[in-house]
């Protein structure tokens, strides 16, 4: 059995990854434990690495004085429709734009890649005017519909599609398939690795939109996790025990759909980095 050489490189590549890791996991370790400290422990200088004395409190005013849990369901019911809706149609617009041909092909695909580079700051004033129009303004189909067209999600997909063999789709259109037969039956198991990929990519995309979420959304009640959180930053500065218990009950459906989908997205990435 080969034993692996320990070089001068390898120590400090080691040194360097965990001082990274230690550096981008202690604010969720400090959010973490500052959510189950009393307020007066949480400005202590020297400031308590593990809470001497745990409370639920800060989780008990949440819930009561706070509509924390209506503001998670919002969070979690926008980030969820949007991610399937997202994933329907940028898998179904990337198999076209890959493996079909016709008139203004490259040309809508080309306005895709442009749409990646604009900013959303530079559509919001159409985004609000559509939104007013249809009357849907301060409802979470007002924070959902103007993300169904991601282009990046299309782009994603299209790449993916390209490594579906022409073979198979006109084999399956010999033996009768429909279109979306076809797709679903031949297409879709190719892409799936691109499709968990995108889901993970769009959940905490959505999770995270903070500004779309501030322009779109003013009533309380409708309000998502990161906006509640931040109101209570406004209103109530100083009490950091309260609002790390937010953050915390922000953060931790981010964290489980990232462990629970790893291998997916993992997997997704790298075949999408693969060619040939």
């Amino acid at each position: 059995m080969k034993t692996k050489k320990i070089t001068t490189t390898s120590i400090l590549s080691t040194i360097v990854l965990l001082a990274l890791t230690v550096f981008f996991v202690f604010p969720f370790y400090w959010i973490m434990t500052g959510a189950f400290k009393s307020q007066p422990a949480t400005i202590m200088v020297p400031p308590q690495w593990w809470p001497a004395e745990p409370t639920l409190e800060n989780f008990q005013r949440l819930v009561v004085q706070n509509p924390a849990l209506k503001w998670l369901w919002n969070s979690v019911f926008t980030s969820g429709v949007t991610m399937i809706l997202v994933c329907i149609t940028s898998a179904l617009a990337g198999y076209v734009l890959a493996k079909k041909h016709f008139y203004g092909q490259k040309i809508l695909f080309s306005i895709f890649i442009a749409a990646m580079a604009l900013p959303k700051q530079v559509v919001l004033v159409p985004l609000v005017r559509i939104v007013n129009f249809m009357g849907i303004h301060d409802t979470l189909a007002a924070v959902i519909l103007p993300l169904i067209g991601w282009p990046f999600g299309v782009f994603l997909m299209k790449q993916f599609s390209e490594n579906i063999p022409t073979e198979l789709l006109e084999s399956a259109r010999m033996d009768g398939c429909g279109e979306l037969r076809t797709f679903i039956s031949i297409a879709f198991p190719i892409v799936k690795p691109g499709f968990a990929a995108l889901a993970i990519f769009t959940f905490i995309s959505t999770w995270n939109d903070y500004f779309m979420q501030l322009v779109m959304l003013s009533s309380r009640d409708n309000l998502t996790i990161s906006l509640g959180v931040a109101t209570m930053q406004a209103e109530m500065a100083t009490n950091y025990g309260l609002i790390m218990a937010g953050a915390f009950l922000s953060a931790v459906p981010i964290v489980a759909i990232f462990l629970i989908f790893q291998k997916s997205f993992t997997q997704g990435i790298t075949m999408g980095a693969v060619k040939g």
